[in-house]
């Protein structure tokens, strides 16, 4: 659109400067729609009294031309596999999706935008994954959605990989793009600079980030806190970057066409992630509050929205306008969505018919199955008192499924080889520029080198994960699942089956010392809802637990793995269940002989075998002993009652917890007769079996809690239970040294 005032925009005031959209296209029609998302915007916020208006104002332009010009997309079906990704990592500023989604017509009405932030409304306060139509994930901690958007990039070109490998550029139906709007706040948190780094090396060409430079947070001018070259810091990542400033003339004057150029720029960019820094004025035009910290994340008032209205040419005493010509013309979006996806059919058709084998594959991904048999590959591992460690049995295990499940794959953050989650002989995902010595692969390879970024490394498979067709995992250490948590909140809280491997897993790494002992991650791991934490005892429990991870699509989950070697079972000889029971959390793993059972001994992971050990001392002295193995709390949970009181008998109210980790939450397992061996203070630095000696956590400290909660379950029930913990040995304080 020319400076000049049409027709259709008579009204509006002329100290506005027209969005200049000639080359794009758009008419006055276009230019009242886009005043109308303002608009929608700040009657929504001013409605319930709360949220954040400014920002979905001013990048009303931008938006619209996404949703309008730029992004292939199907209002009619947002499952469409050919579509193109659009991330809000500025969740904040959600009215900036709900409108595009009302006025596309993906169901979305207005009474919806009227509903916001309110209860059992469709638009909360920031866009949730399977709560609303067209969102793709959900965003609320600034950073997380520019992070997961570098894997939604990175999955899309291993699932290319997978099915279509052998087409040009730009010509496979499994080509899409992924574009992201994200804020000042996104790119001062440092997950987003980890995950950029990720994708500048891993030259993700599918990628392109809008960075909203509006300099304005809650706390209001950013300078403040934040004065960097972001251009040059993305620049240095590797990244393709452009500029396009509305404030470049000493007025405020929205040039989508100099936007719209910079958007098809980026996407002709196919070797590099492309960042397009846009200036804008938080807020405008608001007359009062623009480019002010209270557009940000508030209410404008009354008199500001009407002010607005005013400058508009909209009626201040209207609320929630949307004209018939503006709604008709927003909603052509799902005719041209039809039309591109009728195209996009008829060449993924010719692709079925050239490629049989990988479309039967897709099939099976697309509905989250898999395959017939896939079970057989699984190893079995024999009985070895020396044992294996965990680590070690789930790296047999993946090495294993890889040439049955194609889906699955992942790595580690820099600690491979400590975390054994490389598959034996697959290549690397990388560009073919950056093999080295001793990693070699390609573009469409399998194993993940995630750098040292825990950070970014949960959020990449997330977005991983949010594209459906394929199972990743990432390994670390469990102490450094801290790095990772606010990911990991997120992906229970969309439900994606992601799988964190994180080993060293106790004091039982020993020597690294506290600093890589974990002591409180397992209890706040499973303050997680919807997160299974999964512990094995042993190597057959690791490969039942990796079976039961996988058979479950609807969940994250996080591998508790030891380093240290751990006995594995002989479970031929009847003395032991099988290891398959570990499916169900928690199972009697070795029961009283000819007897009831006198006291329940549960343990997980590494210390199941010092219930096993302090079983036989107690059978020493004619004591009839359970031993239960709950290596997932969540599975166990899940069971009927029927099920759980087969294990745990409410009668049998003598019971010891055992993990070296602390107590927290063992309490409601053991009741209040019972004991927990837990460890309630940080490690030290010394091999395993002293640290194990010094702490308490021996066969002989299970065995004396066991005789105290034999005592006291004879005893009037006691609410709250006995508090004591960590009952030392002989020779140990259970005290640091």
């Amino acid at each position: 659109m020319a400076s000049e005032q049409p027709d259709g925009t008579a009204g509006r005031d002329r100290s506005l400067a027209l969005p200049v959209a000639e080359q794009t296209g758009w008419d006055e029609v276009d230019v009242r729609a886009v005043d109308t998302v303002r608009l929608l915007a700040a009657d929504a916020v001013q409605k319930v009294g709360n949220g954040h208006p400014g920002t979905a104002m001013s990048l009303a332009p931008l938006a619209y031309l996404l949703f309008q010009n730029v992004m292939r997309h199907d209002p009619e079906d947002d499952q469409w596999l050919g579509r193109d990704r659009f991330v809000l990592s500025c969740g904040h500023s959600s009215l900036t999706l709900y409108t595009q989604l009302y006025l596309a017509g993906y169901g979305l009405e207005l009474s919806d935008l009227e509903a916001y932030r309110t209860w059992g409304s469709a638009t909360p306060g920031h866009p949730e994954h399977r709560h609303t139509r067209g969102v793709e994930i959900t965003t609320g901690p600034l950073g997380q959605g520019l992070a997961s958007a570098v894997g939604m990039a990175m999955s899309a070109r291993r699932e290319r990989g997978l099915l279509d490998p052998d087409a040009e550029p730009g010509t496979s139906p499994f080509d899409h793009h992924v574009y992201v709007i994200a804020s000042d706040g996104d790119l001062m948190e440092g997950v987003a600079s980890e995950a950029a780094s990720l994708a500048g090396h891993q030259k993700l060409g599918d990628l392109t980030v809008f960075y909203d430079s509006n300099h304005i947070s809650i706390e209001d001018d950013t300078d403040v806190a934040f004065s960097e070259d972001v251009p040059a810091r993305f620049a240095a990542y590797g990244w393709h970057v452009q500029t396009v400033d509305w404030t470049g003339t000493g007025s405020y004057v929205e040039d989508v066409d100099a936007l719209l150029a910079a958007t098809r720029a980026a996407r002709e960019e196919t070797g590099r992630p492309s960042l397009i820094m846009l200036r804008t004025l938080i807020g405008w035009p608001a007359p009062n509050k623009q480019n002010t910290g209270k557009a940000h994340g508030s209410a404008l008032g009354e008199d500001e929205v009407a002010a607005t209205k005013k400058l508009l040419h909209f009626d201040p005493g209207a609320h929630f306008t949307v004209e018939d010509e503006v709604l008709a013309r927003t909603r052509q979006a799902a005719e041209r969505g039809r039309q591109a996806h009728a195209a996009w059919d008829e060449k993924f058709a010719a692709w079925q018919k050239a490629n049989p084998e990988r479309a039967a594959l897709l099939d099976r991904l697309q509905k989250q199955e898999l395959p017939d048999g896939w079970t057989d590959a699984l190893p079995v591992f024999p009985a070895d008192a020396k044992g294996m460690a965990t680590r070690a049995a789930s790296g047999e295990v993946l090495s294993a499924l890889a040439p049955v499940l194609p889906e699955l794959w992942g790595g580690s953050a820099d600690l491979a080889g400590s975390n054994n989650t490389t598959m034996d002989g697959e290549p690397s995902f990388l560009p073919a520029d950056h093999q080295t010595k001793d990693w070699k692969g390609g573009p469409y390879g399998r194993t993940l080198h995630f750098g040292i970024r825990e950070h970014a490394m949960g959020a990449v498979l997330n977005g991983i994960a949010l594209q459906s067709l394929t199972r990743p995992y990432g390994g670390t250490f469990l102490t450094f699942s801290d790095y990772m948590r606010p990911a990991v909140r997120l992906a229970a809280l969309m439900q994606l089956p992601a799988t964190y491997v994180w080993t060293h897993d106790s004091i039982g790494l020993g020597e690294d010392g506290p600093t890589h002992q974990p002591v409180e991650q397992l209890a706040a791991l499973r303050a997680i809802p919807g997160l299974d934490v999964v512990r094995p005892a042993d190597a057959n429990e690791t490969t039942a637990c990796w079976q039961t991870i996988l058979e479950h699509t609807d969940r994250p989950a996080g591998l508790i793995l030891s380093r240290q070697n751990l006995p594995v079972l002989d479970r031929g000889n009847g003395e032991y269940a099988p290891a398959r029971e570990a499916a169900r959390g928690g199972y009697v793993l070795a029961d009283a002989v000819d007897a009831a059972p006198e006291v329940i001994l549960v343990a997980t992971g590494s210390e199941v075998h010092i219930a096993l050990k302090a079983r036989t001392l107690l059978a020493a002295e004619n004591l009839a002993v359970r031993v239960v193995s709950m290596p997932c709390r969540e599975w166990f949970a899940a069971q009927p009652q029927s099920y759980q009181d087969s294990v745990l008998p409410p009668s049998v109210r003598a019971r010891v917890s055992v993990e070296a980790a602390v107590a927290q939450g063992w309490r409601e397992v053991v009741g209040d007769a019972g004991r927990v061996v837990s460890l309630e203070h940080y490690g030290a630095s010394a091999d395993y079996q002293r640290l194990y000696t010094e702490f308490g956590i021996t066969p002989e400290a299970v065995a004396a809690a066991a005789r105290d909660s034999i005592n006291d379950a004879q005893r009037t029930v006691r609410p709250g239970g006995h508090q004591h913990t960590s009952a030392p040995t002989e020779g140990g304080t259970g005290d640091r040294p």
